[in-house]
């Protein structure tokens, strides 16, 4: 799945912290590698466990003391991970998503993505697309300048997401 994951971590990235100045690109990088790494061996390791993403964000936090503007930036790829843990619904594989509190092995863990349906792979797979869609109007992403922004830094133009003041 790859649609699924961008649309739905750029959609709840908008209606949960609509931060402009987060890079967007590293969100999706973030939401995407689980599957992508863990993938790799058909199995779901350590990256579809609560454990990689807090591991991942303590150790972001550790080595960009005194790097704020880095920090900041970096900070996108764990919450991706977060994100894509929720839309995978990987915390219903109890044993691989509380390891090692459950167990050290994961041996015999599938991926989630290989435990559903095709036409249910093709209904996410759909719904991303529309996600995907409205966020490229919601973003403003069909003005270039916007369009440019979002893909030289990942960021949103700041209009778009500061509060509008009521008079």
């Amino acid at each position: 799945m790859f649609l699924w994951f961008i649309g739905a971590a750029l959609t709840a990235m908008w209606f949960t912290f609509r931060d402009p100045a987060i890079d967007h690109r590293l969100l999706i990088f973030g939401a995407l590698v689980p599957d992508a790494v863990d993938g790799l061996t058909g199995q779901a390791p350590v990256l579809h466990t609560l454990a990689a993403p807090i591991i991942v964000m303590m150790t972001l936090m550790v080595c960009t003391i005194g790097k704020r503007r880095l920090r900041r930036q970096l900070l996108a790829v764990p919450i991706g991970l977060f994100w894509h843990l929720v839309f995978d619904g990987a915390w219903m594989n109890t044993s691989a998503f509380w390891w090692p509190f459950t167990g050290f092995s994961l041996n015999e863990v599938p991926l989630p993505v290989t435990e559903r349906p095709v036409l249910l792979l093709l209904v996410m797979e759909l719904l991303g697309l529309v996600l995907m869609l409205w966020n490229w109007h919601l973003m403003g992403l069909n003005q270039p300048d916007r369009r440019r922004l979002f893909l030289r830094s990942g960021r949103l133009d700041p209009a778009l997401t500061s509060p509008r003041v009521r008079k």
